[in-house]
Formats: structure tokens, sequence, C-alpha cells
């Protein structure tokens, strides 16, 4: 079959991206799902940071490759071996596919699964295969999903069947975003009741964080941000304070609003500044998780002696370390009990065409979730 998808070829270009134009609305090819493969009608894409590391470059990617990983859709038909799904079903794309076989599937961790995350190195489904074609070349999937299209083949463990009442750009928050972010506090970090805690960088995945450590009863949320527009969106969503990463005297006020520094400090950023930060606010004794994905250059010089010293704990937190088909369910029913309020984190619908707007606006800070929509 033959649509429309966003594909990217040349990496790292200069913005405006409106002008650039790193990603062009193209005509792409997909073959029919194989076994343990669906094919899914996207509905509902979301603009994300891990997007955009890869239109600038930080997180270098096979080209050419059809963008997008967080997504919602309708199966319009299942491959061999897909018992538990039926065409019409409703599901949100999660980017972490996972065997169910190796090491870190067994002990339940499927977002460290080993031949998953090779998948998605070379720019293949799991296993191996790409159904994505033009004029007889190939073309990428990006983390197994390839979401800025209409349509999209990918492996039976990279979805999670959810009920059709859910809004399809709501539904699509939680393959990423929500994920991430509420997992990394609940899971990850294993936020506490009373806890203190600094949530540094307030895109979609640290708006989430924040409200993951607010489902899991911190007294104190502190959240920490260069722009003043997401320091006033963290204040409606539950931080009890907010600092800007700018002022030279940050990390001193996070330390004397929590008396030494926070139980918990979580790096939602992707930056090597923003994770010392989250680091040098984080109490002794404390932990800090970090969500970032940098570029693989870059180091964080870590202060060994206070690591020791200081009984420090660093954690690394992928997918929110979340088990999806068991995770995201729980997230969508805290939604609809107006715990987990997502929805106040959607900006904008776009269509295809202003996808280049799209990330133009992202990279500049102006918005949290923009959502592209298809008919």
């Amino acid at each position: 079959m033959k649509f429309r998808a966003a594909v990217i070829r040349d990496m790292g270009l200069d913005q405006p991206y409106a002008v650039s134009e790193p990603l062009k609305i193209e005509e792409v090819e997909l073959s029919s799902p194989q076994e343990r493969e669906v094919l899914v009608q996207i509905k509902a894409a979301g603009l994300c940071h891990s997007d955009l590391s890869t239109v600038n470059g930080n997180r270098p990617r096979q080209t050419p490759m059809v963008l997008g990983h967080e997504a919602a859709g309708i199966v319009m038909e299942c491959g061999s071996g897909v018992t538990d799904l039926s065409q019409g079903d409703h599901v949100v794309l999660v980017f972490a596919p996972s065997c169910g076989e190796c090491i870190s599937c067994i002990e339940g961790h499927p977002g460290r699964c080993e031949p998953g995350q090779k998948a998605n190195a070379d720019g293949t489904l799991l296993g191996g295969g790409i159904r994505l074609s033009q004029n007889g070349k190939k073309v990428y999937h990006h983390v197994g999903v390839s979401a800025f299209a209409e349509y999209c083949v990918v492996n039976r463990g990279s979805l999670v069947k959810i009920d059709k009442e859910l809004p399809f750009d709501e539904a699509a928050l939680f393959g990423c975003a929500v994920l991430t972010g509420v997992g990394a506090a609940l899971n990850t970090g294993e936020v506490f009741p009373g806890a203190k805690v600094a949530v540094v960088g307030l895109g979609g995945v640290g708006l989430n964080a924040l409200l993951g450590a607010h489902v899991a009863g911190a007294s104190k949320i502190i959240a920490i941000d260069v722009h003043e527009s997401k320091l006033a969106i963290a204040k409606e969503l539950g931080a009890t304070d907010v600092v800007n990463a700018l002022d030279e005297d940050a990390v001193e006020r996070v330390k004397e609003m929590t008396e030494g520094g926070v139980d918990f400090g979580f790096e939602m950023a992707g930056s090597v500044e923003a994770m010392e930060l989250a680091y040098r606010v984080t109490r002794r004794g404390g932990t800090t998780v970090t969500a970032g994905l940098p570029h693989p250059e870059k180091r964080w010089a870590l202060q060994h002696v206070h690591l020791t010293a200081e009984e420090r704990t660093v954690k690394g937190s992928y997918v929110g370390s979340c088990v999806p088909p068991r995770d995201m369910p729980r997230y969508i029913e805290l939604y609809r009990k107006g715990v987990l309020p997502v929805n106040k984190l959607l900006s904008d619908h776009l269509e295809l065409e202003q996808i280049n707007e799209g990330f133009d606006k992202l990279a500049s800070g102006q918005t949290v979730r923009q959502l592209i929509m298809f008919e």
C-alpha cells in the first residue's frame, strides 16, 4: 500500500526547520504485516524531544527514515501469530519493542530488551525486517514505530490495546510522555509519600514526572526550567515551588527550600547541564534519576568522591522502567479519575504538512505537546 509520511534524510539542518525542511512529506510504500506484526492506521502522533534529537542530529539514526514514535491508532490487519488483537481495536504504540524471551524481558524490564534495542538502533522491526520502501529502496523504521505517517506496520510487542472511549490525541500521550515521565517517578525513582522532589526540564516528559511525583504523594515538588511559561504550567499541575535554571543561585535556593536538598532529583532535559543541576540539588543519600537522551558523545563529569562519601544513587530510566501492558492501563485509569491530568499538556493539533513548523516551536520551548492528527 502507498500513503503519505514524513521522511527524514538529512539530520542537523539549520533552523528554522520551516525553511530547511528536514522532514519531507512523501509517498512511501508499506508491505503487509508478517508473523507477529500488525498494520495500524495512525490517528494521532505526538512531537517529542526524542524526535527533535534526531532532527537536530543529537541522536543519529539510519536514513532515509519515517520519523515518529508516540502515537495511537486503529488495528487494520494482523499477521500470523497475532491472536489477541482484531481489526478495529484501538491501540497505543510503544517505542521499545520487547521480545519477551531475553533475560531483561523475563526479569520484567522490557525497556532493556537487547533484541528490541538492536532493532531500534538498526532502524528495523523486531526480528530485523523492514516493511517501508520507496521506488524499491528501503526506508528505515524509527524505533519500531514510524508514526508520522498515515499507516505503519509494527511488531505485536510495540502495541498496547486500549478501550475505544479514550480520544486518540489523549491516548497517544501514554505511549511516551506518560510512560517515561510518570514511570520515572513511580518505577525508577520510587518516590515515597512525603518526599521532596525536583524536576529539571519541563517538556512533556518532565511535566509527567512532576505529575507522577504528585501521584506518589511527594510533599514538595520543585519545578526547574529556563522558560517562565513552562514554570507557570508546572504550578498549575501541582508544583509547590518553581525555580528558573538560569538564576545564578538556583541550586542554593532549592537547598534552602528543602533543608539541604531533595530526596529525588529528576533530569528530563537531555543535557549535561541539566544533569549537573539535578545532581547538585539532590541531598546526601538521595537519588538522581535521568531520562534524558543527550548526544552519545556528551559526557557528564561525575564527582566520584561525592557519590561515595554522600552515599548517592544515580539511576537511568528508559521508558520509565515500565512494563507497558501493565502500567499503561493503570495510568489511563488514574487519568480518568482526575489524578493524572495529562490532557492539560496538549498544546496544539497540527496537520502532517505542518510538522517542520511544529519542530521549530518544540525547539524554541514554546510548546509542551503538539499532536499531528490524521483523518
